[in-house]
């Protein structure tokens, strides 16, 4: 049974801007240590894609959180949700502290798509509830 739908896109000019504003501050916030580092990473090589890697995740949490119906309200926080891509790409959530407490109380499944162009990422996500049989 679906539990709710979040979408979201995002302008990675405007991510872009942020970053300049704020420097590592803003991904720091956004970001949990193990994404810090594949966003470290990924902007050493080529800046821009250190950028649309960020802007995709911002805009997956984003997505999420609307899909759990929560917003940016505890337990959901930027750090507690990981945006991780399992070995075959698929991008997946993985959930931390209170949030996946919460998240598991529930019997919660997330389904997520990811996408960037250009100037935008999108995120799509679909939470179901696991029927006990």
């Amino acid at each position: 049974m679906i539990y709710g739908i979040g979408t979201d896109v995002c302008d990675v000019r405007r991510i872009g801007a942020t970053l300049e504003r704020h420097g590592e501050r803003f991904a720091h916030k956004i970001l949990c240590e193990s994404e810090l580092a594949v966003w470290r990473a990924r902007g050493a090589r080529w800046p821009e894609r250190g950028v649309r890697y960020l802007a995709t995740r911002f805009s997956a949490k984003e997505a999420f959180s609307k899909a759990i119906g929560l917003g940016l309200v505890m337990p959901m926080t930027w750090r507690a949700c990981e945006i991780v891509n399992l070995p075959s790409g698929q991008p997946a959530v993985r959930l931390h502290g209170a949030l996946a407490e919460w998240f598991a109380a529930r019997s919660l499944r997330c389904h997520l798509s990811l996408s960037d162009e250009s100037d935008y990422a999108a995120s799509f996500c679909v939470v179901e509830k696991i029927e006990n049989k």
